[in-house]
């Protein structure tokens, strides 16, 4: 018993404190630690979280993606809202503009002449033979096809290339207005879209009441001098001449675009001849002489043979309404429509 170190339990005693001092050290280093990194998981969570709200109220066109039913009952996915569109007939060019949003376009077809800015966007050729190359390498967001004359494996090509292609096709004045007001839904204008389409469904309207219960004349519209052409019920023209109180002479004709004869033209007996043509005083001159040739027409006898801007009846766009008007004031000059159609303003928008 002697031999046992008299400061044996003393030392067992330091011993057990040095181990609980080092015990207590070591577990607040462990705490100290872990709620260092708790604090670093919590700032780079609220870091992120902040950065996210950021991101998605900055850049709105992520939670823009959506599916939009074309004219050929094609579902197309537009992820974002496009801020990079190719337009690939001049008609939905004009209607790009007409939603003020020219600055998105990025590439046009030939002949999109209208507003004048277009005349300085890239072309991709002609819209029934598109540049495919050229328009892919404009990056676009998306492009804008028409059904009336892009070519269908034009639209496939852009497809497989990843690149979201709607197809428009309107064949009657109220579709031109429903399809401005559907690329206005795509393009993430819908209210400005609705407002000036409006201001379009109006004024159809005042001309429609003005014709409403009238005599509805025959009316023989040609497109093309020669050879004589006209058009059929499946066209645009026919449901401006039925809008604007008429009655087409070759609705029920079986080709869209008919070639006439005189001896037919002679035997139906138009009441009113309307040219349709971008020439002007000079060239209309000498088409509308042609005309009185043939002095047992009614619409001869009458003095009723007219011009009309082609460019406000041939294509599907916004100007079609302006056609319609016009249309109407040629076909019912009776009419005073100077009192019915009242300006209406149509605000000008920018992207």
């Amino acid at each position: 018993m002697q031999s046992l170190n008299p400061y044996g339990f003393k030392d067992f005693f330091y011993n057990t404190a040095e181990r609980s001092t080092l015990t207590f050290i070591t577990l607040r280093t462990r705490e100290y630690m872990i709620i260092t990194q708790l604090r670093l998981h919590f700032t780079v969570k609220v870091f992120l979280n902040v950065f996210l709200i950021i991101f998605i109220s900055s850049a709105p066109l992520l939670s823009h993606a959506a599916i939009f039913r074309d004219s050929l009952g094609r579902n197309v996915e537009v992820p974002f809202v496009p801020k990079r569109i190719v337009s690939l007939a001049p008609n939905i060019t004009e209607m790009i503009y007409f939603l003020g949003l020219g600055e998105r376009l990025v590439g046009v077809t030939q002949f999109s002449y209208f507003p004048k800015e277009a005349k300085k966007k890239p072309k991709v050729g002609v819209y029934t033979d598109v540049n495919i190359e050229k328009v892919v390498t404009l990056n676009p967001d998306l492009v804008i096809a028409t059904a009336d004359g892009n070519k269908r494996e034009d639209v496939e090509m852009l497809e497989e290339a990843g690149t979201p292609v709607y197809v428009v096709n309107p064949r009657k004045v109220n579709q031109v207005l429903d399809t401005i007001e559907r690329l206005g839904q795509i393009c993430g204008v819908t209210d400005r879209a609705k407002h000036l389409v409006n201001c379009l469904r109006e004024r159809v309207t005042k001309v429609m009441k003005a014709v409403r219960n009238r005599e509805r004349p025959l009316i023989l519209l040609v497109i093309n001098v020669k050879p004589l052409i006209s058009v059929n019920q499946s066209t645009i023209h026919h449901d401006i001449i039925q809008l604007a109180g008429g009655r087409n002479m070759t609705g029920d004709q079986p080709i869209t675009y008919p070639i006439l004869s005189m001896e037919e033209v002679i035997k139906k007996g138009p009441d009113v001849i309307i040219i349709s043509s971008m020439e002007r005083e000079g060239e209309f001159k000498r088409a509308r002489k042609e005309w009185f040739r043939w002095p047992t027409l009614p619409a001869v006898q009458r003095g009723r043979v007219y011009l009309i801007d082609s460019d406000l009846i041939d294509r599907s766009a916004p100007r079609i309404v302006t056609g319609l008007e016009e249309m109407a004031k040629l076909i019912h000059p009776e009419i005073k429509w100077d009192s019915i159609r009242e300006p209406l303003t149509i605000p000008i928008y920018r992207d």
